[in-house]
């Protein structure tokens, strides 16, 4: 299974200041806020659960609340992208399951998974495809071991001693009774001290050619840190039976992925080697792809890959060579890759952009040319069997989305187009292709048995809201008949169906005051039959209102968002404070980015992270209202960034006040990273706030200068939209309140703590209203129950101080 290649710094709690009131250092020490946020972040977290290959048995995975600070100050390694903890050779700061219990979809009482160690810290759990067995890591203080569990017996027990080596993979099934495993070498020693006196400077040259590259964190940064690399990303490969015999398989490397062909008789590796770089993360360096048998021995190399430093910067260019190289899962053992037709660049003008090969056991034929395709490939192949299989295609710039029904049996036939539409479009998403596990135990198209049909699960997003549905769709006239769909007052999904009759469905239901459980639908009568019953974890907002509000701007586009009303408000209790937590986005149509992207009966989730605990401090709030940033044609979006931003904010402002529900004069704006950016704009370039939080966000583009979000054109193309754009740049027009939060290891592309320390400091120097801290250890998303804690309270102590009191100015 691929692991994750997820780029986390030390402790410091810089907090700052109440400008011009307090001194540039303040208090120190974590805070609270008041007793009802307090009490949101140990909440009890709903397990999430995972379903039998022979849907007979419903897992469910238990969670702890956030975990304590101590666990995020624990060792940590910061190598090409990557996040480790030398202690345990693993990742850090991985969330965990702490314990798992089996409940039958036939009902009889759950059953807990015994014999794990106290405290046990779960991770990569995974069926066998026999339905008998779990296997899963434990996390130790020094060590990941493997485990497994019988589920007929529900107990669980150590597979093998031997310490894991999880850096960058994970165990994985190679049959029902086999996993194959990463392994410490038995050999390795202390890992490579740090010289005390380099050996010599850190050198990078570049000798002609263009290699832009957009911004990492992480990354390797001289020859210590590759010998670090080394050390701790080295694997051994083994079989490992349930027996805990462990058969080595002389496979030894760097390995970014270890997948299993679906007959278990051969194993895939892609196996990261020298040279490395200083400039991009582990995912792009040089990489031998090859096929190895069930003894070790190399059977295929396919490719090994170079160094990838030079991938062009427009969205949708990709390494050249194979790439995708996956199995196809619904035969024994065959190789799928796509590779790229015009370079890899997609900025650069091409008939063609693809290629697709596969390539059969034993691998000694020449591979298998199936299709070229006009656009980039996007996603994998989704496979049936020798006369189905479904692939997509797409292209950034113009937002195209085409699906085709292929026939791998038949290489070079003619492709079926199913469906071509706008990506932004949510309303003419055809839904996605049902699977039903095959022989091998991988997942695969659903066909109908005279396999003339398969079935779509979507979203259904309409003018209404999201409404789930399930449609049966005839290949051969391309027309489609509804099977389901959810209805109000509640929310359900099809989650897949029950048994081979397609006639009854697990599902998942919710509604505004139940939380989300399982049931059995039947798709005929429409009984249900539940299968949880997971409570309310929020009783607090039971009474909270909940409305999905419609608007426009002033040019016409249509806007909306989701507005919470705190519990028990009435409308005689007049216009309350307000915060506006939002995040914009790029649309190349009008039309598109006026769709409706929610649904009014959807449980309220509450997360400590979000803006919905501020209901209970007497805010209204307006969660995800859109601003869309819209460039039709040869227009770019953010061409006119600041002027559409500031007038979907004041819309959506004058929407609230009509309402009834807000004052004018007590609003703030907020957001998280992409949020945090759009937050600082509105108050460099608008009077609608009374205040601003904005939490790990960019505030100088000069600092991403290749490309940010979706904007694809570098600094020296568009110097004036990166000036325009970069609040740093308009720091002297913020007169408003503004609360910087940070996490202190941030590993965001882009996103760098000094991003937040230098405008806090631009800020100050102007004489601005301005706050700044550190959350320690903390990466660009908060963990740690006190960092959140301490969060709430920033949060809340910056609105209660600039945002609730009335205000003495009007503002227009």
């Amino acid at each position: 299974m691929r692991r994750s290649f997820l780029p986390t710094l030390p402790t410091l709690l810089l907090a700052a200041t109440f400008a011009p009131v307090l001194p540039a250092q303040t208090e120190s020490g974590f805070k609270l806020p008041s007793n009802a946020l307090a009490a949101l972040v140990d909440a009890p977290l709903t397990p999430t659960v995972s379903l039998s290959p022979d849907k007979s048995t419903l897992l469910l995975l238990e969670r702890s609340a956030l975990p304590p600070l101590t666990e995020l100050a624990q060792p940590e390694l910061r190598l090409a992208g990557l996040r480790l903890n030398p202690a345990t050779n693993g990742p850090s700061r991985e969330p965990y399951t702490t314990g798992l219990v089996l409940n039958s979809l036939a009902g009889g009482a759950e059953r807990r998974i015994t014999g794990l160690p106290a405290g046990a810290r779960l991770n990569h759990v995974s069926w066998s495809r026999d339905n008998r067995h779990l296997a899963f890591t434990v996390t130790l203080e020094t060590s990941i071991e493997l485990w497994a569990a019988d589920t007929a017996t529900a107990t669980a027990r150590r597979l093998t001693a031997r310490p894991l080596n999880l850096t960058t993979e994970t165990p994985a099934w190679l049959d029902a009774a086999t996993l194959i495993v990463p392994f410490i070498p038995a050999d390795r020693g202390a890992p490579p001290p740090e010289p005390r006196v380099p050996a010599g400077p850190v050198i990078q040259e570049n000798l002609g050619g263009k290699r832009p590259s957009r911004t990492y964190q992480d990354l390797l940064a001289n020859a210590h840190d590759e010998a670090l690399f080394d050390h701790y990303t080295t694997s051994e490969l083994a079989l490992v039976t349930l027996d805990g015999t462990v058969t080595p398989l002389n496979q030894r490397g760097s390995f970014a992925l270890v997948a299993p062909s679906p007959d278990g008789r051969y194993v895939l590796l892609h196996t990261l080697h020298r040279p490395y770089s200083y400039l991009v993360p582990a995912g792009r360096f040089p990489t031998a792809i090859t096929v190895v048998d069930r003894s070790g021995k190399t059977v295929h190399t396919l490719a090994d890959l170079p160094l990838a430093e030079s991938i062009p910067i427009p969205t949708g260019s990709v390494r050249t060579g194979p790439r995708s190289v996956t199995w196809r899962a619904d035969v024994p053992a065959t190789l799928s890759w796509l590779e790229a037709l015009d370079g890899g660049d997609a900025g650069k003008p091409a008939e063609l952009r693809d290629a697709w090969f596969t390539l059969a056991a034993p691998f000694t034929q020449k591979p298998v040319t199936q299709h070229r395709f006009a656009l980039r490939v996007a996603g994998p192949v989704t496979w049936g069997d020798d006369q189905h299989a479904i692939i997509n295609e797409s292209w950034w710039k113009t937002r195209t989305v085409r699906t085709w029904l292929v026939a791998p049996g038949t290489p070079g036939s003619a492709p079926t187009l199913l469906f071509e539409r706008s990506s932004e479009d949510r309303y003419k998403n055809p839904g996605s292709p049902v699977l039903a596990r095959n022989q091998f135990g991988r997942l695969t198209l659903l066909l109908s048995p005279d396999r003339t049909k398969i079935y779509l699960d979507g979203e259904g997003a309409s003018p209404e809201g999201n409404q789930p549905f399930l449609d049966e769709f005839t290949l051969a006239t391309k027309t489609t008949r509804r099977l389901w769909r959810s209805a109000a007052p509640a929310f359900e999904s099809f989650i897949t169906f029950y048994d081979a009759t397609l006639k009854r469905a697990l599902t998942s239901r919710e509604s505004v005051t139940d939380a989300p459980n399982y049931f059995i639908r039947d798709l005929t009568t429409g009984h249900l039959t539940p299968v949880t019953s997971f409570p309310n974890p929020y009783p607090a907002f039971a009474s909270a209102r909940k409305d999905l509000i419609q608007y426009k701007r002033p040019d016409g586009v249509a806007l909306s968002g989701t507005l919470y009303l705190p519990p028990g408000y009435k409308s005689t209790d007049g216009p309350l404070p307000t915060l506006l937590w939002a995040y914009p986005q790029e649309f190349k149509s009008a039309d598109a980015a006026g769709q409706i992207k929610d649904s009014p009966y959807r449980f309220i989730r509450v997360s400590p992270l979000g803006p919905l605990p501020f209901l209970l401090a007497g805010y209204a709030v307006l969660d995800d209202p859109t601003m869309p940033i819209i460039g039709e044609g040869k227009t770019e979006p953010n061409d006119t960034y600041v002027p559409q931003l500031v007038a979907s904010a004041k819309a959506a402002i004058d929407e609230l006040v009509r309402r009834g529900i807000t004052d004018r004069n007590r609003v703030a704006v907020g957001g998280h990273s992409y949020g945090a950016f759009m937050t600082a704009n509105l108050l460099a370039h608008s009077d609608l706030f009374r205040a601003g939080l904005a939490r790990s966000g960019a505030y100088n583009r000069t600092l991403t200068p290749f490309g940010f979000q979706s904007e694809e054109r570098t600094i020296w193309q568009a110097p004036e939209v990166y000036a325009a754009m970069s609040p740093f740049n308009h720091t002297d027009k913020v007169k408003d309140p503004l609360l910087l939060l940070h996490g202190e290891a941030d590993n965001n592309p882009g996103t760098f703590p000094i991003q937040s320390e230098r405008f806090y400091n631009a800020l100050k120097g102007h004489g601005a209203t301005t706050r700044l801290t550190f959350l320690p250890h903390e990466s660009h998303g908060y963990r740690a129950r006190e960092n959140v804690l301490h969060m709430l309270w920033e949060m809340e102590h910056w609105l209660d101080t600039y945002v609730k009191p009335p205000a003495k100015d009007k503002k227009l």
